[in-house]
Order: structure tokens, then sequence, then C-alpha cells
């Protein structure tokens, strides 16, 4: 059973209509954001319990719950086909830090990506951690969890896709390139970067410039970077 903890989690499961068998807050607890959930709970036929705070640190296996959490049916990734028409998707090549796949997924989400896509093997899954560092966007962009990363490209590039891999090594510059009307966006692991089949399986590699005397950013704030300078194209595109 799938458990969601934190207020911005909660409330966004509630409102996308996800299936979520209870609620659970934390006796004592409240406030105006944890009453919107209970409202929001209430009018989606959602159970609400009031349980002690320790019961709940159990049940999150953490104390970082901000005295709510939700219980629901195993999270379920989008398959490939679904997401497959977008303008813009984001290939992670075995991001390993709950933390860092959340706040990409939350990233992704503001600029306007169609989903994002990580392989099952040798990189995190979709746990609460990733989704409380999400702050609810997972609940609005598809996960997509492959068994290959390079026949995905592939089948990508058959669906008129151009793939971008942001590497350290790339020979132009992230803000420079002419981005693809539907684009794909690749992305390394910490510290390993793109494995080298999946560099030769992109279109164009690309580099964020350095100023300072370390030859890379954390994979979440490259990914903002680069994704919200495509989103700047594409809205030079839609008001030309």
């Amino acid at each position: 059973m799938a458990l969601l903890s934190g207020i911005h989690p909660v409330a966004e499961a509630l409102r996308a209509g996800s299936p979520i068998e209870r609620v659970v807050i934390a006796q004592g607890a409240g406030g105006p954001r944890l009453q919107e959930i209970i409202d929001l709970a209430r009018r989606s036929g959602v159970p609400v319990r009031f349980e002690p705070r320790a019961a709940i640190d159990k049940l999150a296996n953490t104390s970082a719950h901000q005295g709510v959490i939700a219980l629901g049916a195993a999270r379920k990734y989008a398959d490939l086909e679904s997401v497959a028409h977008s303008e813009l998707l984001v290939v992670l090549d075995g991001v390993e830090d709950p933390h860092n796949l959340g706040a990409i997924v939350r990233t992704a989400h503001a600029a306007g990506a169609g989903a994002i896509i990580i392989p099952e093997r040798r990189a995190v899954g979709i746990t609460d951690v990733v989704a409380k560092a999400a702050a609810g966007a997972l609940e609005h962009l598809p996960v997509v969890r492959v068994t290959n990363i390079n026949r995905t490209l592939e089948e990508l590039k058959r669906q008129g896709m151009w793939i971008y891999g942001l590497d350290e090594r790339g020979t132009d510059n992230y803000d420079k390139v002419d981005y693809a009307a539907r684009s794909v966006l690749v992305l390394g692991g910490e510290g390993g970067g793109l494995h080298e089949q999946v560099r030769k399986n992109c279109d164009v590699l690309v580099r964020i410039p350095m100023a300072g005397k370390i030859s890379s950013l954390n994979v979440s704030v490259a990914t903002g970077v680069v994704l919200f300078e495509w989103r700047r194209r594409r809205g030079v595109r839609e008001t030309s």
C-alpha cells in the first residue's frame, strides 16, 4: 500500500482524485492547511482519522510528515506510448537520490515537460521521499519506468523526437542550441553523468558553462537551468 506524507503531497493527491483509502492526521494538529485537507477528503468521501503522533511516526517511518499521511493504492507508472506525443520529455539515466528525483519532477512539471522517464535498474523509483520532495507535482506529471534507456531513446527518435544530452563534455552551450519542436532532455546520475552508450544515442550534447572551479552542477539544479531555457524559447516561438 502506497503512503504519502506531508501537506502538499496529500492535498494534491486529493485534488487530483487519486485513489486514497484514508487520511490520518495527528491528534492536536491544526491550522488552515490541515483543515483544507480535511475538507478535501470529506468532499471526496475519503475517511479521515485522528491518531496519536507516535502512531503516525511509525506508519510513515519518519517524524517529518507535517502531521498528516494518506494511505492508498500502489502508485502506477505511466506507459511510454501514453506520453510519446509530448513536446518535451525528461529522461534520467540513473538518478539514485530520491530528493533529486523529487526536485526534478517538481521542476519538470513547472517548466511544462510532458513526463519523466526513469530506468528500472540502478535508479531510484517513486518513493514516499520522492513524493514529498516533489511537493504534489507527482499527481500531475506522469513517470514512466522502462527496462532499457537506450532502446527507449531509439524508439523516441523513430517517433520524430530529437535527443539532447546534458554533459560537461558537450560542445554546444545549452542556451545556444535551437531546440527541436519535440525534444528529449537526457541527464545522467549523480557523479557518473551519462553512460557512454546513452551519450552515443544523443543527437546533440549540450553543456552548462561554469564560471567557478567545479565542473558541473547538482543534477536537479542542472535540470532546472536547461528546462527553463527550453520554456523561454518555447514562449518566444508562441508569441512570434
